[in-house]
């Protein structure tokens, strides 16, 4: 099954057709309307993805499209499709710019949970991160993620980075989900800001 297979698609069309859960939320789609409440959240949030998937991180290896896939790979896995369906797009985009092949099926590899697209340490990093978005609380499956990454050619800074990435997508999954923000059943709507993304970063607004 893809991210776009019916069954999936019928699943995007009902989420979408879901209005939040109070009112008063302002009238935009997905973490934007979070962003929206205050100045400074959203000023704060958009820095957060900035230093998490644009920004170099200290001691990391992590491109920007591996970032990107790890964000949307543990919001595959909270079942958030406005945040999966715009990191995917924004992860193509930046796979466009930098001349990545093949950038379309990896992310529908992350959207259903497959590595077959992906390298070894990218799959790797990603048991990490999904540890952390499940909050397992076992020592050892903890440990032999780490450990199966590592061995996988990931570094240390790796592992801080992808933990950082997956308890931040956590959260901005949470704040779509919690407040049951708007959620396009369209991804072709996310290209345009993917492009922007890709080019700028996250701290230009979305007008």
């Amino acid at each position: 099954m893809t991210s776009n297979s019916p069954a999936r698609q019928q699943e995007r069309i009902a989420r979408s057709a879901e209005q939040p859960l109070v009112s008063g939320l302002p009238n935009a789609p997905g973490i934007v309307a979070a962003m929206q409440l205050s100045p400074e959240l959203g000023s704060n949030l958009r820095a957060l993805a900035d230093t998490l998937l644009v920004h170099p991180f200290p001691e990391s290896s992590l491109t920007r499209f591996e970032s990107e896939l790890i964000a949307t790979r543990v919001s595959a896995a909270n079942n958030c499709f406005f945040c999966m369906d715009s990191h995917a797009k924004h992860a193509e985009a930046i796979a466009e710019c930098e001349g990545i092949d093949r950038a379309e099926a990896m992310t529908e590899a992350i959207k259903v949970g497959s590595s077959e697209e992906l390298s070894p340490k990218l799959t790797g990093l990603l048991r990490v991160a999904l540890n952390v978005q499940g909050l397992v609380q076992d020592n050892e499956q903890e440990t032999q993620a780490v450990q199966s990454a590592l061995e996988a050619g990931a570094t240390p800074g790796d592992i801080h980075h992808t933990v950082a990435i997956a308890a931040a997508f956590s959260m901005y999954n949470r704040l779509v989900e919690g407040f049951r923000a708007m959620t396009p059943s369209n991804t072709g709507v996310y290209d345009e800001r993917a492009a922007q993304i890709a080019q700028h970063g996250y701290q230009l607004p979305l007008q």
